[in-house]
Parts: C-alpha cells; sequence; structure tokens
C-alpha cells in the first residue's frame, strides 16, 4: 500500500472514529456536556468533533463519500479543515488559547486530518454530475422556504406571547432553521412550546442531509443504447450469441454499453441507485471479454459507482472473479433440449395429464416469428399483452426485453393459445438465443384461463420446435433452486433447512418456490447463474438496485424540476 493509499485510509478512519464519538456524545448526556465543554471559550476541539446527531450524521456522511474516493467529499473536507485548521493555529498566538494542552492536541489531529488530505489526493479521483451543484442549491433554496413555511405554522399556532407579526413569526422560525439558536431579545414577541423547537430542528437537519445528498450523489449512466451501438451489438450477437442464453437482453434500450478497446467485446449495464449493473455475461469474443470488464470498472471506480453482475453464467463468473470480484450462486435457469425431451415415462405422468386434459379441452397453439405476424395483428397483441400484465410495472431486466412488438426483434417467436370456442387465452414470447435457440421473454395470460395453460403451451412449443428450427429453449430463472431441492431432503443440516422455510414463507409473495416447481415440471438441465459483487457490505445496496431494476421496487423521484435528464440517442 503507497503513501497515498494509506492516508486515504487515515482519512476515513478519523471521520468514522469522529462519527463514533459524535453519537456516544448525542446518546450520553454527560459525556456529550464533557465534549461541548471542551469546545467553548478558550478550548477546541479537533476538525468535526462535537457531540450532537446532526454532526454525527455529517460526519458518517463524510467518511462515506471519502470511502467511495469522491472528488467532491476531498474538496469540502480540504476547505473546511483548511479553514478549522488555520483559525486554531493563529488563535494560538493569544497566550489563552496556547497554554491548554488541549488545544495543541487539537492542533494535532486537525493538522494530520489535513495532511493525509494532501497526501492522499490523488486517491479521490471519483467524479460527480457537473449538475450536482446548482440542483444542491435550488434543493436548499426551495427547502429553506417550504421548511419555513411549515415552521411559521407551527410558531403561529403555538405562540403563546402576544404582539409577533407575521414577519416576526416568519423570522424566527427561518433562523431557527438557519442558526438553531434564535437571539431570545431578536424574538422576545415570541414564545412556544419546546416540542416545536425540535421538530423545526429536525426539518432543518434533514433539509442539511438531503442537500448534501443531491450534491454528492454520482452520476447516472446518460449514455443509453444508440443505434450504432445496437448494431454492433447484434453483429456480436450473430457471431457469439449461442454462448448465452440472456446475450439478446444486452439490447434493452434502457441499457448503456461499454466496449472493450477492441470493439470485439461489450457490457451492457444499467446504473441505478449508485450501482452499475451489469446483466448476464459480456457480448462478444471471451478473449476480449478482459478489456470490457477492465473498462466498465474503470468508469465504476471514475464516478464511485459500486459495480455488480446479475446472472452470470459460470464461465463469466470465472473471469469477472480475475478481476477482482467475489462470486455467490442466485440460482439456475432451466434449459430445454427439445431433442431429448419426451412426456413418456413415469416421472412425466403429473405433466403428461395436465397437458393431455388441457388439449381435450380444444386449445390450440400458433408459433410464429415476429417478422411473420402483420402489424395489425402484433399491434393487437401488445394491447392484449398489456391487458393482461399483472400490475403497471413492466417488470424484468437480466430476463426480459422490456419491448414487444418491436420491427428490429423480428427473430423473436410469439406463441399463441387460443381456447376450444377460439378466444385468445395467453401468449408467450421467445428471443433468439444464438442460431438454434430460444429464451424466454414474456408469458402473459387471461387470468380466467386454465392454470396448466403456460405449461401446455412450453410442452407444444417443444414438441413444434422444428417449425422455427429451436434446438434449445431457455426457460424461467429459478432463485436459490438448491434450497428448494435440498432443503426438504432426509438429512438437510439446521441452516438449510432454516434457509428453506425463510424461503418458503417469503414465496406467498414473491413466488420464488413456485417458479421453481414450474420449471422443474419439464426436468430440464439446471444452469448456474451468479451475482458479482466486489465487497460484501455492498450487497444490500446492489440487493436494492437489482429489485429496482427488475421492477420489484420502486423509489420514490424528485420533483419534476430536480430530475436529470437523461440522454436517449
Amino acid at each position: 500500500m503507497g503513501t497515498a493509499r494509506r492516508a486515504a485510509v487515515f482519512t476515513v478512519w478519523y471521520l468514522r472514529i469522529v462519527t463514533a464519538v459524535n453519537l456516544l456524545g448525542a446518546v450520553w448526556v454527560s459525556f456529550g456536556a464533557d465534549i461541548r465543554r471542551h469546545n467553548a471559550q478558550d478550548y477546541f476541539t479537533p476538525y468535526l468533533l462535537t457531540a450532537g446527531f446532526t454532526s454525527t450524521a455529517f460526519a458518517l456522511f463524510l467518511s462515506v463519500m471519502m470511502g467511495r474516493h469522491k472528488r467532491a467529499a476531498w474538496i469540502l473536507n480540504l476547505v473546511l479543515c483548511g479553514l478549522f485548521f488555520a483559525a486554531l493555529a493563529l488563535s494560538m498566538v493569544w497566550p489563552q488559547i496556547h497554554r491548554h494542552p488541549q488545544n495543541w492536541v487539537s492542533l494535532a489531529l486537525t493538522g494530520s486530518f489535513l495532511a493525509a488530505l494532501l497526501l492522499g489526493r490523488r486517491e479521490f479521483r471519483a467524479k460527480g454530475d457537473p449538475a450536482n451543484p446548482w440542483h444542491a442549491a435550488l434543493v436548499a433554496v426551495v427547502g429553506l422556504v417550504l421548511a419555513g413555511l411549515v415552521g411559521t405554522g407551527l410558531v403561529a399556532a403555538t405562540n403563546s406571547a402576544h404582539g409577533a407579526t407575521f414577519g416576526d413569526i416568519f423570522g424566527y422560525a427561518l433562523v431557527r432553521l438557519v442558526s438553531l439558536v434564535p437571539s431570545d431579545t431578536a424574538f422576545a414577541a415570541i414564545s412556544t412550546p419546546g416540542w416545536v423547537d425540535v421538530v423545526i430542528n429536525v426539518m432543518s437537519a434533514l433539509l442539511f442531509l438531503l442537500v448534501l445528498f443531491v450534491a454528492f450523489r454520482s452520476p447516472r449512466g446518460r449514455e443509453l443504447l444508440c443505434a450504432e451501438d445496437e448494431d454492433r451489438l447484434r453483429t456480436l450477437l450473430d457471431k457469439y450469441g449461442e454462448r448465452d442464453s440472456l446475450g439478446y437482453f444486452a439490447l434493452r434500450r434502457d441499457k448503456s454499453v461499454i466496449w472493450s478497446p477492441s470493439g470485439k467485446s461489450a457490457i451492457a449495464y444499467r446504473v441505478l441507485g449508485g450501482v452499475t449493473l451489469a446483466s448476464g455475461d459480456p457480448i462478444g469474443d471471451p478473449e476480449a471479454w478482459p478489456g470490457a470488464i477492465d473498462a466498465w470498472l474503470a468508469e465504476a471506480r471514475q464516478h464511485a459507482w459500486v459495480p455488480a453482475v446479475m446472472g452470470a453464467s459460470e464461465e463469466a463468473g470465472t473471469v469477472y472473479a480475475r478481476h477482482g470480484l467475489d462470486a455467490l450462486e442466485l440460482g439456475d435457469e432451466a434449459i430445454v433440449e427439445t431433442d431429448d425431451f419426451t412426456l413418456e415415462g413415469r416421472a412425466m405422468r403429473t405433466v403428461r395429464q395436465a397437458y393431455n386434459r388441457v388439449k381435450r379441452t380444444g386449445c390450440t397453439v400458433r408459433i410464429r416469428r415476429h417478422a411473420d405476424i402483420p402489424q395489425d395483428e402484433m399491434d393487437i397483441l401488445v394491447e392484449r399483452a398489456d391487458h393482461w400484465r399483472d400490475g403497471a410495472t413492466e417488470r424484468g431486466f437480466s430476463m426480459a426485453l422490456g419491448r414487444l412488438g418491436d420491427p428490429a426483434d423480428g427473430e423473436c417467436v410469439m406463441v399463441e393459445c387460443s381456447d376450444g370456442d377460439g378466444r385468445p387465452r395467453a401468449l408467450l414470447s421467445f428471443v433468439p438465443w444464438g442460431p438454434n435457440g430460444l429464451s424466454l421473454d414474456l408469458m402473459r395470460r387471461d387470468r380466467s384461463a386454465d392454470n396448466g395453460l403456460i405449461e401446455f403451451m412450453v410442452i407444444e412449443l417443444i414438441e413444434r420446435a422444428a417449425e422455427v428450427s429451436v434446438r434449445q429453449i431457455s426457460l424461467n430463472f429459478a432463485m436459490f433452486r438448491s434450497v428448494f431441492e435440498r432443503g426438504s431432503r432426509l438429512g438437510a443440516g439446521p441452516v438449510l433447512r432454516l434457509w428453506h422455510s425463510l424461503l418458503t414463507f417469503f414465496s406467498r409473495w414473491w413466488q420464488i418456490e413456485s417458479l421453481y416447481r414450474a420449471n422443474a415440471k419439464f426436468r430440464p438441465i439446471w444452469e448456474p447463474r451468479y451475482v458479482l459483487f466486489g465487497k460484501s457490505s455492498e450487497l444490500p445496496r446492489i440487493g436494492l438496485a437489482g429489485a429496482r431494476a427488475e421492477g420489484f421496487l420502486g423509489i420514490p423521484r424528485l420533483p419534476v424540476p430536480l430530475r436529470r435528464r437523461r440522454e436517449s440517442a
């Protein structure tokens, strides 16, 4: 570890220790009073060392931002610490200041932090969004006005004194928001309960933290997939697409793409909550994968993004691991080889009976490439799919294309099912997986239709695969398949049984187990898929980003004027 690196680590740990001391002083009344006594009149504590929840949150925020190597956090610390060190150093010329040993200790610690900032300056290279300062200023102004109006209403409703004008009340609320402790002589006509002052102070602290968040948030990936990138990706998929069943999903147009220096490989990703989330394997020549991974990780470091990959294969996971990422098995992908599939045998008895039962009702299945569907029919299918969708959110990211009926996706396969009366009841859409494979993209059915309809359609597609020249089909992804498969078996350990019980409980809402059971009916080949990450401590952020990307979690957005505008090609 070089000098600059050690200096950067020192700054982060200094801020973490200060955070802990500030928090202890906030919850331990006598200790907090002692700190404040050593930070008054002729006494000074080291940089940022005060007792209180706001100072705790501020120091914690700076420690996190410095831990992410953000340049803006380094600049803010340099300015604040530099000014504090200069003021303390100048104050030491007075005897009443320099005679206290505590002040010399504070000067030494502050100077050490300032020196570490200067020595470690090259470690803090992560860029923020250029628009952040303007957005932060706008949030501060609007937030101050709104919080001031709320505070004014509280003060006006609870003021027990007389003679206060609206200007006095608004000024009191505003000054308390800014300074926390207004002058008693300036606002003699105002007397409020203590809880009102606490509420206004809390609003002040929350507004302060919100401004910091907006000022330091990481930039989003702005360059979305453009027409040129899409054409280049399609060229790579034509040549290497059969390597990964998820390759075609890289063409989602809400993703960005980064290329290897040779242009023979690329990684498609999306930035959510400061996480650069890739999905599946890199696209293209495996020999060029390291170049694309290096470029992707370099961009993540430049912007202080957390790198993560959802649904990588074992081959890609091994390559990512060589670049410093750890792997965690996420689940298994169900793959059916059409030539080997059969409904015969005792193991397929239940599936065979369900298939024959649906077939006897008169249901029929139609299989076509999207390019063979007239546009007016495709419009009806798209409208029908939207009508059958469960909820308003279009879910999917790593194994979903996010669009239906686009003319560019003519090689996709549509599977339609009608009941005995000719009424449409369900549809499936598959994307290409190389020249002879398909991956399930969209699955929709009429809620009043038979529950076994989807299985019937999949079996029809498998048995009639020759109509669309298909030899392998990738079905739904089964998260934590091994837990469900082994957790209920005789001899399963206590940890595995507990994990199985928890997943079974959560399956009531998220259909984790039902997806595994639905896939297992076809006795597929199970291919493991992995999540790749840099640090275990980042897994919660990665999990939230993944849930947002897949459409399972919605995050409140800033008002329209404060949203970042994303450039689309």
